[in-house]
């Protein structure tokens, strides 16, 4: 059987979304695995999006399905996107991990793996705080949290500004949001697809 993999992200100009492909394209590269890119759904008014310019940037990604809560069931491995508000995941993520209660109650995602990246508009925005209070909803459900380790180069690479921490891939888009993802990010970011990847095949076929 195939180890399945889900992206879930949440994205309103497109930032996160370019990430999610790419950690999904670095899952793609492990062998016989089943990865699926899917989006939570949006709290904010037409309108207010309209206004504010996200509207058109979120055609970009409006062929990516919603995910329904009891879908996570399905995987052996959950990778997570999300922006980064005040130093804490986006309120859409947060709406969709608070439907995830049942799942709590039942133990439906104990001993999956778990991993989080993310955005912010500056270097110290809060990218690193964002991908560990998510993690602690991770381990409430009982799952698995993987991060990016230092294996991965790139994390330390000094000679231009890069997101990029041992707890997950994140991008950084500037105040104005002009800013798209580097080759450093996205490279980081399609490490953390594979290596999640990678281990969530092993314990897959070890309990089978």
């Amino acid at each position: 059987m195939a180890t399945k993999v889900q992206v879930v992200f949440y994205s309103m100009y497109g930032h996160i979304y370019k990430m999610a492909e790419a950690v999904a394209a670095g899952a793609s590269e492990v062998t016989d695995v089943d990865v699926q890119l899917y989006q939570v759904p949006e709290l904010v008014p037409d309108e207010v999006l309209e206004k504010s310019g996200a509207k058109a940037a979120r055609a970009a990604f409006a062929h990516v399905p919603f995910i329904k809560p009891e879908q996570l069931m399905e995987a052996d491995a959950i990778i997570f996107g999300t922006p980064t508000r005040f130093g804490n995941m986006a309120a859409q993520m947060r709406n969709f991990l608070d439907q995830t209660g049942a799942l709590w109650m039942n133990g439906s995602l104990i001993g999956k793996v778990g991993s989080v990246f993310a955005s912010t508009a500056s270097q110290h925005g809060g990218q690193e705080t964002t991908i560990t209070s998510f993690h602690t909803t991770l381990l409430h459900q009982g799952m698995i949290v993987v991060g990016a380790p230092y294996s991965e180069q790139r994390l330390l690479n000094m000679e231009t500004i890069s997101g990029g921490t041992p707890y997950g891939a994140t991008t950084i888009v500037g105040g104005d949001g002009a800013r798209q993802p580097s080759e450093n990010e996205l490279a980081i970011a399609r490490f953390q697809g594979r290596h999640v990847t990678q281990i969530a095949k092993k314990l897959a076929m070890a309990s089978r």
